[in-house]
C-alpha cells in the first residue's frame, strides 16, 4: 500500500501566483545531488485530481485545480508552510500514482 500527500489549489494559483515552477525545479536539483529517485508529481486538471477531490470532501473550488502529490509528508509539508494558500492531505493507493 503507498501513502500519498498533497498540496492542492486553483491551477490559476499554482501557475499565476506562486513560483512553483521555480520550487520544484530547486527541488528537483536537491534530489539529482543527492542521488535520490523523483518521488513527487505536479498535476494539472485531471481525472487524478478528481480522485483526490472525491476523496477530500473540503475542497470547494470551481476553479480547475492542480496539485503536487508526493510520497515525502515532509515535502507536502514544508510546501504547505512555503506556499501557504494550499489545502494538504493524503490517500493510500494499492498502485503507483501514475496521474492521467
Amino acid at each position: 500500500m503507498y501513502h500519498y500527500y498533497f498540496a492542492i489549489a486553483s491551477e490559476n494559483f499554482f501557475l499565476d501566483q506562486e513560483p512553483i515552477e521555480e520550487i520544484l525545479r530547486e527541488r528537483i536539483q536537491y534530489y539529482v545531488n543527492n542521488n535520490r529517485e523523483i518521488d513527487f508529481w505536479f498535476v494539472l486538471n485531471s481525472t487524478s485530481i478528481n480522485i483526490i477531490q472525491n476523496d477530500n470532501s473540503y475542497f470547494d473550488m470551481s476553479d480547475s485545480l492542480a496539485a503536487i502529490v508526493s510520497l515525502d509528508k515532509q515535502f507536502i509539508q514544508w510546501l504547505k508552510l512555503r506556499v501557504s494558500f494550499v489545502q494538504i492531505g493524503s490517500f493510500k493507493s494499492e498502485s503507483i500514482f501514475v496521474p492521467k
